[in-house]
């Protein structure tokens, strides 16, 4: 059976949030406004106020990324074994010390290992905050619990930079002292009303064993590959949109771009969500979004005015708004109950690898347009990238079933 022929999912139980599931929102809430109220700081103060080098302010920025993508995959696999719940809390814990940290903070090596202490902490609660979603909401609603955490994440995004343009007038050090803070309170929260819940006996698999399971898994490590693709064109509205947006319209272009972006996510990704939840399989509503993501970048070939670029990222963001949650629900269907962490870590591979990808292929295909005097080159490439990605991901989910559907026990078993 392939997704075009799947029938319409029925429609899910009513979604009533518990304590556990709030605590999870408003802490994600409060991790992604202290990291925004924070990180864009940190070049306005090192660079614009100690005088320091770009270049080295980069790197520093480079190395909590790095840090933490790679430290996800393996701290998915931790939370199988220990439980997602002290990962999390010790993660939070970690992160406002390296935050913290960054305030006091004089010469390069110090803060080289302030943003290290930074991504570690990010590292250990990344995959385990998705496993702990996984754990606590019934498997109908988890589309919605996806959606909303990335609209918590959103709102965090859209209130941190101005929190964090408030507290500067304060100096960095009080900023940084502030962000670290909100991971504080955001563990306590998570220690009040997240449950520990343990692997069941004789379930627990034995080191990083769980990471070697989902690696060979072959359609899980298929449909982690194939995401990559998307992950690259996700990133673009950082890099090209970003640029063209400027070219348009001048540096202040950048607010309206993001401010649409971040908005459509808080006021439409809900209900946007719950009418595609009502009618369309996960998986397929992952493919036609990715066709989004692709389509909204093709036409941004052809917008020669600003309002006409907007439009195309208004497409753009209605894409990636659903992309998210299936991708995560999807991998939830992947993984064995004891394994969900371990996915939930492998799965971060594609993003770690789809964002390099596309910060790199952006501007490298940006210029390359420009030399050949054919300036469609970067959005005609990143369409068809989008193309072969959705074309990638109904191949990678076939035989997968949906919620509601009979297991196919024997295909699922075959393909691992």
């Amino acid at each position: 059976m392939t997704a075009a022929s799947l029938p319409a999912a029925p429609a899910p139980d009513r979604f009533r949030p518990g304590a556990a599931q709030w605590g999870l929102l408003f802490s994600n809430f409060l991790m992604w406004g202290g990291f925004f109220a924070v990180v864009p700081l940190i070049t306005v103060h090192f660079v614009s106020d100690l005088g320091w080098a770009a270049a080295s302010v980069g790197l520093v920025l480079a190395l909590r990324q790095l840090t933490q993508q790679g430290l996800t995959v393996f701290g998915g696999a931790w939370s199988d074994v220990v439980g997602p719940k002290p990962l999390i809390l010790l993660g939070c814990l970690l992160r406002a010390a390296g935050f913290a940290w960054m305030g006091f903070t004089t010469t390069l090596p110090l803060l080289l290992a302030a943003a290290l202490l930074a991504g570690i902490g990010g590292g250990l609660f990344d995959a385990p905050k998705n496993a702990a979603v996984t754990a606590v909401t019934p498997d109908r609603q988890r589309t919605r619990m996806f959606s909303v955490m990335s609209i918590a994440g959103n709102l965090g995004m859209v209130t941190g930079p101005l929190i964090g343009a408030l507290l500067i007038g304060l100096g960095f050090r009080t900023a940084a002292v502030a962000a670290g803070s909100v991971y504080v309170l955001a563990a306590a929260i998570l220690a009040a009303t997240l449950p520990h819940t343990r692997p069941a006996p004789g379930q627990t698999p034995p080191g990083l064993s769980g990471l070697w399971a989902a690696a060979r898994d072959r359609r899980f490590r298929r449909f982690t590959l194939v995401l990559i693709g998307y992950f690259m064109l996700s990133t673009q509205l950082n890099v090209i949109v970003t640029l063209k947006a400027v070219a348009l319209a001048g540096k202040a272009a950048t607010g309206p771009l993001y401010a649409l972006s971040a908005g459509m996510a808080v006021l439409l990704q809900y209900p946007l969500l719950r009418v595609v939840d009502r009618h369309l399989p996960t998986r397929t509503a992952l493919v036609t979004a990715v066709l989004l993501v692709a389509t909204a970048l093709g036409l941004m070939a052809f917008a020669s005015s600003f309002p006409a670029l907007l439009a195309c990222v208004a497409l753009y963001s209605l894409g990636t708004m659903i992309v998210y949650p299936s991708q995560q629900t999807l991998t939830a269907r992947f993984a064995p109950r004891a394994l969900i962490g371990s996915y939930f870590g492998f799965s971060a591979i594609s993003l770690g690898l789809g964002g390099a990808i596309g910060n790199v292929i952006g501007g490298t295909l940006l210029d390359a347009g420009t030399r050949l005097g054919f300036p469609a080159l970067p959005w005609a490439v990143l369409f068809v990238v989008g193309l072969l990605t959705a074309q990638g991901l109904r191949w990678a989910l076939r035989g997968l079933h949906e919620e509601g559907e009979e297991d196919e026990a024997p295909a699922q078993e075959g393909a691992r």
